[in-house]
Parts: C-alpha cells; sequence; structure tokens
C-alpha cells in the first residue's frame, strides 16, 4: 500500500515538474531543422539556459512559413517564427502577427545597418546559380550570358521559397520594364520550379540540370565537408542578390519572455557560430573564432543587389504575373 501511495506521489510529481516546464515553439524552413540543418544543436544549446522545452516546427520553406502563419492567423502555436527574409518583412508587418523586439544589438556583421524594430537578422548571404565545374566547364558570366545559352538551371517557386522569391527581385533589379521579356528568353531553360531549396539543389546533385539557384556559400559545404572542389558559383556582372533571413516573436505567443530570450540567444556566439557550417550562410554577427575556408566574400559591395524592404510587395505583385506570364506560354 505504501509502496502504491509512494509510487503514485513521484508520477504526480513528475507531472507537476513537466507542466512547468514551458514549450517554447518555433516555426522554421524544412532545411534548417533538418538533421543536417542547425536546428537539432540549437536546440541542445537553448535549453541548456532555457529551463524550457525547444520544438522546432518545419513549415517548407521560407515563403511557406508566412503562407502558413497568415492561414492560423492568431490561433497560432508559434511563439517565434525563423526562416522570413528582408523580401517577406513588409508583407509579414502588414499581417499585424508579430510584436517588436527588445532592441537591435551591437556589433551586427551586416553589409547594412539594421534598423527594423520587429525582425531581427539571424544570417545573410548572395544568391547565385551554382554548378559542377566536371560538367559545365564555361559556365555564365552574367544573366545576358545565360539567357543567351542552352545552360539549364533548376528555380525555386517564389510563391513558396525565398531563394525562388529572391531571383524574382534580382531579376526585375537587373531588367527594371524589361523583366518579363528576360524571362521568356530564360523559361526554355528551366527543367524544373521546385516549392524549396532542399528538392532543387539534392536534383542538381543528381545531374538533372548544369545549374541551381542556390547561395554563393553552398560551394563551402562540398569543400569543408565533402572535400569537394568541384561545386561553384557563378558570379555575375550585373551583380548578385542579398538576402538577409530575420526571426521575429509572435504577438500572440504563450510565453513572451521566453521568446525574447530566444531571440537575444539567437545573436550569441552559441547560436552564430553554428550558422556557417550547418545552415551555410554568413552569420549576423561574426563568432570569435571567425569564418571558416570557403567564405571569404566573393561579392564586392557595389555589386550586392537589394531593393528597400517597404518597395518589395508593389515590386513583387508586378514581377510574378511577369514571370508567370512567362512559364506559361
Amino acid at each position: 500500500m505504501k509502496r502504491s501511495l509512494l509510487t503514485a506521489a513521484l508520477v504526480s510529481l513528475a507531472g507537476i515538474a513537466a507542466a512547468e516546464t514551458p514549450t517554447l515553439t518555433v516555426y522554421a524552413y524544412d532545411s534548417f531543422v533538418s538533421d543536417w540543418g542547425p536546428g537539432p544543436a540549437v536546440e541542445l544549446a537553448f535549453e541548456e539556459v532555457c529551463d524550457c522545452d525547444l520544438q522546432f516546427v518545419g513549415a517548407g520553406d521560407g515563403a511557406a512559413l508566412l503562407s502558413r502563419l497568415r492561414l492560423e492567423g492568431g490561433r497560432s502555436d508559434a511563439d517565434v517564427v525563423l526562416g522570413l527574409d528582408t523580401s517577406l518583412m513588409a508583407t509579414a508587418k502588414e499581417t499585424g502577427l508579430f510584436a517588436p523586439h527588445n532592441g537591435v544589438p551591437e556589433g551586427l556583421s551586416l553589409p547594412i545597418e539594421w534598423t527594423d524594430d520587429t525582425f531581427l537578422p539571424f544570417d545573410w548571404g548572395y544568391f547565385a546559380f551554382v554548378y559542377d565545374r566536371r560538367r559545365l566547364e564555361n559556365p555564365p558570366t552574367s544573366f545576358a550570358e545565360l539567357i543567351g545559352s542552352d545552360t539549364s538551371i533548376i528555380i525555386q517557386d517564389p510563391r513558396s521559397s525565398t531563394p525562388g522569391l529572391g531571383l524574382l527581385m534580382w531579376m526585375k533589379t537587373v531588367y527594371g520594364d524589361k523583366a518579363g521579356a528576360a524571362w521568356a528568353k530564360l523559361s526554355p531553360q528551366i527543367v524544373t520550379v521546385t516549392k524549396g531549396w532542399s528538392e532543387a539543389y539534392g536534383m542538381f546533385l543528381e545531374g538533372e540540370a548544369d545549374m541551381v539557384l542556390s547561395y554563393t556559400t553552398s560551394p563551402a559545404y562540398h569543400l569543408i565537408v565533402e572535400v569537394d572542389d568541384s561545386k561553384a558559383a557563378a558570379i555575375f556582372d550585373e551583380g548578385q542578390y542579398m538576402q538577409i533571413e530575420v526571426a521575429a516573436k509572435l504577438a500572440g505567443s504563450k510565453h513572451p519572455e521566453l521568446a525574447d530570450r530566444f531571440l537575444d540567444f539567437m545573436l550569441t556566439d552559441a547560436f552564430q557560430s553554428l550558422i556557417p557550417t550547418n545552415n551555410w550562410m554568413y552569420p549576423a554577427r561574426t563568432p570569435e573564432t571567425g569564418l571558416p575556408e570557403g567564405f571569404d566574400a566573393p561579392v564586392s559591395p557595389d555589386k550586392a543587389l537589394s531593393v528597400p524592404v517597404d518597395e518589395v510587395p508593389a515590386l513583387r505583385e508586378q514581377a510574378l504575373a511577369e514571370w508567370l506570364a512567362a512559364l506559361s506560354r
């Protein structure tokens, strides 16, 4: 009898302890939370200091994250969303789903000054078409060369993928009102349009196309992890489009203080040191250990292209219409 009572008491105490441990839910894109992404290591590191249970939820690619949040609205289980970018920030703010952060910390290593009061950056990079030196000996060195060649490419859908949306903005920045005509000329070279980055890059590695839309830092993965220098990023004369990936707290978070702690943690060495060789991007704040081999910036400041955040929504609608019209021909 005493044993039964003791067992019941212990089970009850364990239940109380579990109930008192808060769960922080972070929506992120699939590659971030994958076994080979930074998510698992971030989870372990944050749980060591937060006295909480951190749960990452994969929700497709970056643009798909925002679509899910808009569908869920105030009913969302998310406390934090990680993986939107500068092309989605203005649209995300318009939803009213996000709350301000505690302030921009000093010491960020971004190419631009960061002043946004809602979103905080966690990494950044430049979009590029990646190729295999063994299969493509003379890669294009500009959009003009790419469009004038028979080089096959794989890209991502701008409606679900932040790289896909980045390419849309990149083409619009380079070609302006002639972007639709440029897409029409390029469309025969597009092997397929995938929902997200992971699928596209996997198809490229399987030899499905000559080039894939990715990042200038993608070849560093093959160099560092696989000791393989066969992959390279094509640097275009017109410049490379810059992406800054961001995170923010949800206004409806059940644990707003814990969400703030996570955002603060995100910009510490414990998190930022995982970015280069797990997310294969530049960290928003360079860790004390510096950057590994293969992360030398290949783009000069005058070749770093971007669109002001508040101008993206209107430009995106026009660019998307041009893209859809060109690919439907």
